[in-house]
């Protein structure tokens, strides 16, 4: 007799195997630990073999287990492409928290009153997306993470960094020269660990060395703490453009083109809708203003 396919188990087992840990996979499906737990015994009581070891602390598929992981993987693809395209998703655009607060929202009036009829989503995520598991149509990432295989990929600006911090810190530090950094507080995010090395090689100084005295776990936190005079912190210029402007925060030795970029990542099978391509379209057209901003 042949046992029906559970569906919602295998799903379970799927993610478990992709992302290596039961309480992940519980996370992404809106499930609990248990459940997943129960999920894979099913599927192992209905096949006769094991699919995965649990360790202590973590799961470790086994031969047969990784070889129905990828198939479901592919499969799973399939069916949320094809249901994509019978009924299209929202649209949807991914990016950091911090790129989301400091740059896009201050814009998105902008986009709003040339489309009111379009009704977008945002995202924060920064790392990788699946085309055919994440409902994100478009996605703002920072050229360290590799898109996926499927992923089109559309640049958007070379990324300029440079140490920036509170107006009167420049003046208490007695800040003249790069080398002057060398008494200043300095400040990093965990989220760019070589940020001061890259910035170093980048200006040409690359004989100094500068480790941050403290670091935080996310980009908007480092400006934060720059701006409230306590340090100095190695920041990506469209992340401050509108704090310089404002006067909240200085950048005394400028700005030079660090070694990565933000591109755009475009779900493959929605790359020919109208609401992405107006999306893309609004996106380079801000960037061409910020430029121009820039240079007066």
């Amino acid at each position: 007799m042949t046992h029906r396919l559970q569906l919602n188990a295998l799903r379970a087992f799927e993610a478990t195997a992709r992302m290596g840990s039961m309480s992940a996979a519980a996370q992404e499906l809106g499930v609990t630990h248990g459940a997943i737990s129960r999920h894979i015994r099913a599927l192992e009581e209905q096949f006769g073999l094991l699919l995965v070891r649990r360790l202590p602390h973590a799961i470790e598929t086994t031969p047969e287990g990784v070889h129905l992981a990828m198939t479901l993987t592919d499969a799973f693809t399939q069916i949320n492409m094809a249901v994509a395209r019978v009924k299209p998703m929202p649209l949807t655009l991914s990016c950091s928290a911090t790129i989301m607060m400091y740059w896009l929202i201050p814009r998105l009036a902008r986009f709003k009153s040339l489309h009111p009829e379009i009704d977008l989503r945002l995202n924060i995520s920064h790392g990788d997306i699946h085309p055919g598991r994440d409902e994100i149509s478009v996605a703002i990432r920072n050229s360290m993470y590799r898109p996926d295989d499927d992923m089109v990929v559309h640049r958007l600006i070379q990324e300029e960094v440079g140490p920036v911090c509170h107006p009167e810190y420049v003046a208490q530090m007695g800040l003249h020269s790069v080398s002057d950094i060398a008494r200043c507080r300095i400040l990093g995010a965990k989220t760019r660990p070589n940020g001061w090395k890259e910035w170093l090689a980048s200006s040409g100084h690359k004989d100094m060395r500068l480790d941050p005295h403290e670091s935080f776990e996310h980009f908007y936190l480092v400006i934060q703490a720059a701006a409230c005079g306590l340090g100095l912190a190695m920041v990506p210029r469209i992340l401050v453009e509108d704090e310089i402007r404002n006067g909240h925060i200085v950048a005394p030795f400028g700005f030079v083109a660090g070694p990565h970029r933000l591109d755009l990542w475009i779900n493959p099978h929605l790359r020919a809708r109208r609401d992405v391509r107006y999306l893309i379209a609004w996106l380079d057209d801000e960037i061409k203003r910020m430029r121009k901003e820039h240079r007066r």
